[in-house]
């Protein structure tokens, strides 16, 4: 029995050994396995072989790759659009579904109606990058008439603008000054233009691009082909993306974004630090029927409407569109408070304790004064009566009240009052 369970072991050793490798076990011998003669042992060699094994860039047919050669625009466009794209085991492309629901329903539109039939491969008549170019700059990536010269080496300040486009139009960009002190920190930065260096801090704060251990950033330095799918992998990828470091103590923040992300904000004083920290004690009071995303508390009536909310509606009318009923903001850029309340039914009573808490931590002793406002201005836009008071002082505070009596908004704007 010993023997026919050893030699029935061996048979199916056997079997398997002859089963053909699946896509999945492809991917990862070359994943692992390096397949260039001149990456073995490369600072890059797993990204290399990774990003290959999805096709965003080919070797040469002697075998080698070339990973210190510099990239050209073309190829850097191609690459960018292709990472952006999945490919299939019949080797057909299509868009990447993640990268098709970040874009603006425009660019979503561009890409069904006047891509409809692309191929994601070369152009086989006339210049072979065309089509890429076009995507990449209908999509706003970048703008195709800044350059000259598609076969030119790309420079680090180049990539560093393509990156910041591209992520204007997939994600969002980061608090401007945090990324200039970043920029700031190295040598060679006041040798790009002003222009060049919001591109660089840009890349640099949302940890796609980093300088050199000699305190330089690289300013026209080129860009190798290694060193492209490094910062594409980095772009398209957020958990390869190098951890950015924030002090507290400089009023730097962390805050968390719709879809899983996260944001750098830089508060402009203590006190909207501490008005932060109210949001988040506020957000507990609703239980799961709110989502703080940047420095927007956003309050929903029920699990339901938070669905519809935050699912939308692709090509709703800004008319028909679905809101939450009540939100509290920070604008840190403009050094603003606001609470906006849409009175539905229900909705005030069920938000005032969220408001309160809210106002107990921005006004101190005064809070009592913007919630007895609060209460008669809402109450009375309830009713549908007119409202003559659009404007009011607490404290130190300058207060905007802003009505629709159509859709039974009410916002209120706070600023500190201008001396």
């Amino acid at each position: 029995m010993k023997r026919l369970a050893l030699l029935a072991t061996g048979f199916a050793l056997v079997l398997a050994a002859l089963q053909p490798p699946t896509a999945n076990d492809r991917a990862s011998a070359a994943v692992s396995a390096s397949i260039f003669s001149d990456t073995r042992g490369h600072w890059a060699e797993p990204t290399i072989n990774e990003m290959v094994s999805r096709g965003i860039l080919e070797g040469y047919a002697d075998g080698t790759f070339r990973p210190e050669e510099p990239v050209k625009v073309d190829q850097f466009v191609k690459m960018l659009i292709l990472s952006y794209s999945d490919l299939h085991p019949n080797g057909s492309r299509s868009w990447d579904a993640d990268f098709v629901g970040s874009l603006s329903l425009e660019n979503q539109a561009i890409l069904k109606q006047d891509y409809r039939y692309f191929t994601f491969k070369p152009s086989t008549s006339g210049y072979w990058a065309k089509e890429f170019i076009s995507i990449a700059s209908d999509l706003h990536f970048l703008n195709k008439d800044r350059y000259v010269d598609f076969q030119a080496d790309m420079t680090r300040e180049n990539v560093a603008e393509v990156i910041y486009y591209t992520l204007q139009e997939t994600e969002f960009l980061e608090d401007s000054s945090f990324g200039q002190k970043m920029a700031q920190s190295y040598g060679d930065i006041t040798s790009a233009t002003d222009r060049e260096q919001r591109f660089i801090a840009e890349a640099l704060v949302k940890g796609i691009m980093e300088g050199y251990p000699n305190g330089f950033f690289g300013v026209g330095q080129k860009v190798t082909r290694a060193q492209a799918l490094i910062l594409l992998e980095r772009l398209t990828d957020k958990s390869k993306r190098k951890t950015v470091k924030v002090s507290p103590d400089k009023l730097e923040r962390i805050v968390p974004t719709e879809g899983g992300g996260t944001k750098i904000i830089i508060f402009p004083d203590k006190r909207m630090w501490d008005a932060y920290e109210s949001l988040l004690v506020a957000a507990g009071l609703r239980g799961t029927n709110q989502d703080l995303f940047g420095t927007t508390l956003r309050l929903y009536k029920d699990q339901a409407e938070k669905d519809s909310v935050r699912g939308g509606t692709a090509g709703a009318s800004v008319s028909s569109a679905i809101n939450e009923e009540a939100s509290i903001w920070l604008d840190p850029q403009y050094n603003t408070y606001g609470v906006t309340m849409r009175l539905r039914e229900g909705s005030l009573a069920r938000n005032m304790e969220v408001v309160e808490q809210f106002a107990n931590g921005l006004f101190g002793y005064n809070a009592i004064a913007f919630k007895q406002l609060f209460s008669e201005v809402c109450a009375k836009v309830e009713k549908g009566e007119s409202i003559i008071q659009t404007h009011a002082v607490i404290g130190t505070d300058s207060i905007s009240i802003l009505i629709d009596s159509k859709q039974k908004q009410v916002i209120f704007s706070i600023a500190a009052k201008s001396s």
